[in-house]
């Protein structure tokens, strides 16, 4: 895996500057689930959005994405105002979300076509990231006659043919069994090494977070906020291409118990 530059040397992607999100409840009530959350993410960065259940990571990254507006706050992607979906910032979502009449190669070109893209550069693109996720068996088959793990291989292709300059992926991996979830990981980060794509992406699974993470955001319990931002200084600047080696890493243990005490402080917070 490549060496990346400092913060120093990389400049801003996405920035959210004080951003808060409460939602209209029956009966005049609201809820505030996000609060004055500050936070810059680089080009070329993996930030991984951790925290406890309900604490408003899902809801940070819809509004990275445009599709829920904040209360108050700004969010700018390549310094214009972020006022709705864009091509630029392509997202994946937890939930398969193949269209079932298409095949795997129609699935990915999808959104190419909408696009208007000509057909010779669609073409070229689809072959490229169906090879990418392996999937070049399967590119006439149907979403009903793949696993988990190829489905969700299908929307990454399919986003990534989009050519979008950030991607936003809430919980990619978390409804697969654990084998193919690590396997998925390695893949997404020889992707990221290979196109220099921003990824911001959502986990509540604390090795995973550590694995595919240049910096994790922590936040803490409802309403979200920014508890901490790790900085992954046990991996000396680099990514760390397999699950064996990271382990194997010094400074990872003490990382990963420093955030299990977090998670456990902030469990303590609501019983109280």
């Amino acid at each position: 895996m490549s060496t990346r530059r400092s913060e120093a040397q990389r400049r801003s992607k996405l920035v959210l500057e004080h951003v808060s999100k409460e939602y209209q409840l029956k009966r005049n009530e609201t809820l505030l689930a996000v609060s004055d959350v500050s936070l810059e993410v680089f080009d070329n960065e993996v930030c991984v959005l951790l925290g406890p259940s309900g604490c408003g990571k899902t809801t940070v990254l819809h509004m990275m994405a445009g599709l829920v507006d904040p209360t108050t706050g700004l969010l700018s992607f390549n310094d214009k105002e972020i006022v709705g979906p864009s091509r630029e910032r392509g997202m994946v979502f937890q939930s398969y979300t193949s269209f079932p009449w298409l095949t795997v190669e129609e699935n990915v070109e999808y959104g190419l076509r909408l696009n208007k893209v000509p057909e010779k550069e669609r073409r070229e693109r689809v072959d490229f990231f169906i090879n990418k996720v392996k999937l070049a068996r399967f590119r006439k088959a149907y979403p009903k006659h793949l696993s988990g793990g190829m489905k969700q291989r299908v929307a990454i292709a399919r986003m990534l043919a989009n050519s979008p300059e950030i991607s936003l992926m809430d919980e990619p991996f978390g409804a697969l069994d654990a084998e193919t979830r690590w396997h998925m990981q390695e893949l997404l980060l020889d992707i990221i090494d290979e196109t220099q794509m921003t990824v911001v992406l959502v986990t509540h699974d604390i090795s995973e977070a550590l694995f595919l993470a240049d910096r994790i955001v922590f936040l803490s319990r409802h309403p979200g906020r920014i508890r901490e931002i790790l900085s992954m200084e046990f991996k000396a600047g680099r990514r760390i291409p397999s699950k064996e080696e990271l382990l194997e890493t010094p400074g990872y243990l003490e990382i990963e118990r420093k955030i299990l005490h977090m998670m456990r402080e902030e469990a303590s917070d609501v019983e109280q």
